[in-house]
């Protein structure tokens, strides 16, 4: 095997590992729970690139899959994935999808590739709670206590992923 293939197979190891670890640091609020989880997948994406950042993050939903604790408060199963938070944890996927499109394009393409990915996580694990876990609190009864809560820790994480990122990116 190449020292390349090495190399990016360890980094994507290592971004789905940080992606184990920032879920572990946790503030249980219910619904949906605080963790550094976001911060992660940002950082993993902007450091390593789509592809990279794509395949840790899968890698990360993988092992959660298929039993690891590696969600918020040690879960993990497809229970856990599909439980109240998968839509958010699904939505991750966002990141590294919009994340080719930033690519070569400098750190404000990727600050609004990161914006418009966290709005789109948003979406997906918002509209995925209504659905399956409402109980007739409507879309935006749900958006109360989904999203608007997280508004602010969001967007200080995306700032510190990004700093993170401008600060990193040249040692890899």
């Amino acid at each position: 095997m190449k020292h390349s293939h090495i190399r990016s197979l360890t980094q994507v190891a290592l971004g789905a590992a940080l992606l184990c670890l920032c879920a572990f640091v946790t503030v249980p609020l219910p619904p949906v729970p605080f963790t550094l989880q976001s911060y992660a997948v940002f950082a993993v994406c902007g450091l390593l690139g789509a592809k990279r950042g794509l395949a840790a993050t899968l890698l990360y939903l993988a092992l959660g899959a298929v039993g690891l604790p590696v969600f918020s408060s040690f879960g993990g199963g497809l229970g856990a994935l599909l439980g109240p938070t998968g839509g958010f944890l699904l939505g991750f996927l966002f990141v590294p999808l919009l994340c080719f499109f930033a690519e070569g394009r400098g750190r404000r393409a990727l600050a609004l590739c990161f914006a418009i990915a966290l709005l789109l996580s948003y979406a997906a694990g918002s509209l995925w709670y209504c659905f399956l876990f409402a109980e007739g609190k409507g879309f935006f009864g749900v958006l109360t206590v989904t999203v608007l809560p997280f508004l602010l820790p969001d967007a200080v994480k995306l700032a510190l992923a990004l700093l993170t990122v401008r600060r990193l990116k040249r040692y890899l």
